[in-house]
Formats: C-alpha cells, sequence, structure tokens
C-alpha cells in the first residue's frame, strides 16, 4: 500500500482546538494537509493553530461556534480563502447537556441538537456544494459516539444527535457517491473531557496522566486510550487508500478498530392475513421476542481486585 499523502489537500475540522479535534487537525496535517482549526475560543483555536505549524504542518484558525448555515458557510469560505479548496470535512465540534429525560430541559435538548446534529448537517451541506463545484471528489467525516450506537443514560440529546448522524452518513453516501465524495461516521473512544468523568475509567485516566500507559485490557479490551489513538482514521478515510469505504461506522479507540453493523432485521415471523394483538402476544416469546436486542453502553470489563 502506498504511504497515506494529503499534500494539496485542504481540511476544515469543527471543534478542534482540543481533544480529539486537535489530534485530527495534527493527523492530518502530518500528511500534508492544510487545516482550518475551529473552536469557540480564540485563544485556544490560535493555540491549536502554532502547535501545527510548529510541527511543520499549514494552518489557519476560525472561531465561530458551529450549527447555523451562516457559520458553515464562514469555515468552507475561510478554507478557500487562505487554501484554495475544500477537500475535507471532519465534523467533530461538540457539547453535552446530560440528564435524564424527566430533567432535561427544552434548553438542554436545542443545544446538543444544535451544536451536533444541525451543526453536522449544515457544515456537511456547505462542503458538499463546495466539493461538487470542484468536481474532484471529497471526504466527509462525521463523528459519532457509541452512545449513538447503542443509547445511554442520562444522554437523551446526545445519542438521539449521534444516531442521527450514522444515519446521514449512510444516507449521504448515496446522495454524493456520484460526485466522488465519501461519506463515513467514526465512533472514537478516547480520554477526553467527555469521558473522564466514567468512574471506571477516572483511576487509569489519572495514572496515565501521571505517565503511567494505560493497561492492555483498556486499550484492547475496551478499545479506549488517548485522542492521537483515535487520530489515523481521520487521514485514511481522506485519502485515496479509502477511495472505496464510505456509507459505514467505524470505531476506534486505543489498540482496536471496528466495523460498526447497521441497523437490520435479526428475526422475523409470519401470521396468514395479518396479526392481532393477541396473536402477537402468543407468539412473541417465542419467535420474534425471544432474543430481545441490548441497550446501553457495555460496562468496562475491569480486572478483579
Amino acid at each position: 500500500m502506498p504511504s497515506i499523502d494529503l499534500t494539496g489537500k485542504v481540511a476544515v475540522v469543527t471543534g478542534s482546538g482540543r481533544g480529539l479535534g486537535l489530534a485530527y487537525a495534527h493527523a492530518l496535517a502530518a500528511v500534508g494537509a492544510c487545516v482550518v482549526v475551529n473552536d469557540i475560543d480564540e485563544a485556544v483555536a490560535e493555540q491549536a493553530v502554532k502547535s501545527i505549524t510548529a510541527a511543520g504542518g499549514k494552518a489557519v484558525a476560525e472561531v465561530v461556534p458551529v450549527g447555523t448555515t451562516e457559520a458553515a458557510d464562514r469555515l468552507v469560505a475561510r478554507a478557500v480563502r487562505e487554501f484554495g479548496r475544500l477537500d475535507i470535512l471532519v465534523t467533530n465540534a461538540g457539547i453535552l447537556r446530560d440528564k435524564v429525560l424527566w430533567k432535561m430541559t427544552d434548553e438542554d435538548f436545542d443545544a446538543v441538537i444544535t451544536t451536533h446534529l444541525k451543526g453536522t448537517f449544515t457544515c456537511a451541506r456547505a462542503a458538499a456544494v463546495r466539493m461538487r463545484e470542484q468536481g474532484d471528489g471529497g471526504s466527509l467525516i462525521l463523528v459519532g459516539s457509541p452512545a449513538g450506537q447503542r443509547g445511554n443514560f442520562g444522554q437523551t440529546n446526545y445519542a438521539a444527535a449521534k444516531a442521527g448522524i450514522a444515519a446521514m452518513a449512510r444516507t449521504w453516501s448515496m446522495e454524493l457517491g456520484r460526485a466522488g465524495i465519501t461519506v463515513n461516521a467514526i465512533v472514537p473512544v478516547a480520554a477526553t473531557a467527555m469521558t473522564e468523568t466514567i468512574p471506571a475509567f477516572a483511576p487509569y485516566v489519572e495514572a496515565m496522566r501521571n505517565g503511567r500507559p494505560l493497561p492492555d485490557f483498556l486499550r484492547k479490551g475496551e478499545g479506549f486510550g488517548t485522542p492521537e489513538d483515535c487520530a489515523a482514521l481521520v487521514p485514511f478515510l481522506a485519502s485515496d487508500a479509502a477511495r472505496g469505504v464510505t456509507g459505514q461506522a467505524i470505531g476506534i479507540g486505543g489498540d482496536k478498530v471496528a466495523l460498526w453493523s447497521h441497523p437490520q432485521e435479526v428475526r422475523a415471523a409470519y401470521a396468514d392475513g395479518g396479526w392481532t394483538p393477541d396473536t402477537l402476544a402468543d407468539a412473541w416469546a417465542t419467535s420474534v421476542g425471544a432474543e430481545p436486542q441490548t441497550v446501553g453502553i457495555p460496562a468496562p470489563k475491569l480486572p478483579e481486585a
């Protein structure tokens, strides 16, 4: 296989001032891409740009909260103005407003949906318009989450947004295929501000910050590592080596990479003339409902003390 080389390509990475987004931006710049860094904090964004340029990369900052059409248009316009084109979009920007259903406010719900789901939509739309005009294809890399694949307690808004992002990736892969634009969802798992509050992971994250490596049962068994461990997937998906990869949800973390399945029927039953409530009740436990699907992100399998 040829080495990954994105020289001459231009990327926008939303929410890339720190954490996973910064790791994605660094990974793209390291293989030659010019990067538009995005954050809502100007100082954070500028520091991210400095870290990329200090490593030999090319980057500029665009400070704007994603969600609106105006913000998306600004990001695409900045890429074109600074570097002449747009080839890669990574929709990483996100926030959390975790609460159980009966305590979640409209504001909690709307803020997360606006940033994650609408922000992905508006940025992808603006990028797709530009890429189709250029006529050279491109890559949309949408950031999902295990919560969107499986659900997660206290994350109605976040899980709904991330599930929608995976669905948009499948839809857009069909719509943009003729234009040579690949669309994939990535499902990263890493020690970030969003995951470090998980009690089972907390002591290991703290130890990692003190210079101790994460143990294999986390890196391999749980697919849990650093943001940098997740970053390689982004330049791969943006490269010619992944031209045939589209419409997929791909998990990465620690030492593990995995392909998520799409939702599909797992069992079926049939009744001549159709079903009634009574016949469904009689047949459920021994037919379609014999092996119900699980929900939620599985608890980490930690070694016994």
